[in-house]
């Protein structure tokens, strides 16, 4: 009988490991598409950091953290990942308190204009990367699509097993770890693509498109009681690239306005303020406007670095031994991989 329930309890376990192993062969590896990789790589640097950035890739594509800290001395992070919708943003930051309690947290606006569930390929770009708990859970259950199901996300084998006929060199290689894509979840963008003609809105909004969607801003403003909680300040910011398929509206920009008076935040627009940071469009863009590359990203964080320190009074720990001996090699990380990929 003994001999029995070990062979079963040996075969449940081979069974195990070999599903287990099947699994981490077919999930994405996210080196070609690193937006995939970067929830993930918070848990390697979590604690310690001074301001946590939350949202889409107007965060992790225009602060860098390593520019902040050599210029001002302020620890960094930035939560972003590809269309990260609001709800996003609220569970990401839940589960980032469990880890620390930043000074500031930095929520970019763009994403207030989503109000239902998008795409399940920027879902999995957001979700797939957290670690299991109630805070996944309920993101997971707040991001589905119609076509998608719980199940896919708690067994991915579920949702990925079609790879096991497309498995690329890559799969194989990085089966167990993956290399660090980002810089304290800076992705940087080094090629230059200029903006050549100055954008248009396009057409109006409807009166009903021109009213930023209630749930949105019922996360935004769990956001604002949850940081309020923590005793963390919660910073609005727009970054500062318009463009044709990612316009901010007027109509939006003064709901924030208001909003943001009504609760005594700070709101930076940075649209209005590119020619102060020293934005140009010629050499700071590596997709026509829609985004930053690493010399615009560097210049607004400058910018924003000095209204940090200035107006929020973030502490400058580049005299503790700690934090030096921290963030040095991240420095020296995110200049080797500038030169790299020049």
């Amino acid at each position: 009988m003994k001999k029995r329930i070990c062979i079963t309890l040996a075969v449940v376990l081979l069974v195990c490991l070999v599903l287990t192993f099947a699994q981490l062969l077919v999930m994405p590896k996210y080196v070609d598409n690193p937006e995939g990789a970067l929830i993930r790589e918070y848990y390697a640097e979590k604690g310690n950091h001074d301001v946590i950035f939350v949202g889409d890739c107007e965060v992790y594509e225009s602060f860098v953290p390593a520019v902040l800290w050599e210029e001002y001395g302020i620890r960094s992070y930035i939560r972003g990942s590809a269309q990260q919708l609001a709800w996003q943003s609220y569970y990401l930051l839940k589960e980032t308190f469990r880890y620390e309690t930043p000074k500031a947290v930095v929520f970019n606006v763009l994403a207030l204009k989503y109000g239902t569930p998008q795409n399940e390929a920027f879902n999995r770009m957001t979700l797939d990367g957290m670690k299991w708990s109630w805070d996944k859970v309920r993101a997971i259950n707040a991001s589905m699509t119609e076509d998608e199901q719980f199940l896919d996300y708690l067994f991915p084998l579920l949702r990925y097993h079609s790879r096991i006929t497309d498995l690329t060199e890559e799969d194989w290689k990085y089966l167990l770890s993956s290399p660090k894509m980002s810089d304290s979840g800076y992705l940087m963008q080094t090629a230059v693509r200029p903006r050549t003609e100055e954008p248009e809105a396009g057409r109006g909004l409807t009166v009903s498109e021109s009213i930023l969607p209630k749930t949105a801003m019922d996360y935004l403003d769990q956001m604002r009681l949850l940081c309020e909680e923590k005793g963390s300040e919660l910073i609005l910011i727009k970054a500062p690239t318009q463009s044709w398929g990612y316009w901010w509206y007027d109509e939006w920009d003064d709901q924030i306005c208001d909003y943001a008076e009504q609760n005594c935040l700070t709101y930076y627009n940075f649209i209005p303020k590119c020619e102060e940071i020293g934005i140009d469009w010629t050499t700071d863009t590596y997709d026509e406007g829609v985004h930053l590359n690493v010399t615009g990203a560097e210049k607004l964080t400058r910018y924003f670095g000095k209204l940090l320190r200035d107006a929020h009074g973030l502490s400058d720990y580049r005299t503790d031994s700690a934090s030096a001996e921290a963030w040095t090699p991240r420095v020296e990380q995110y200049h080797a991989r500038k030169e790299q990929t020049s």
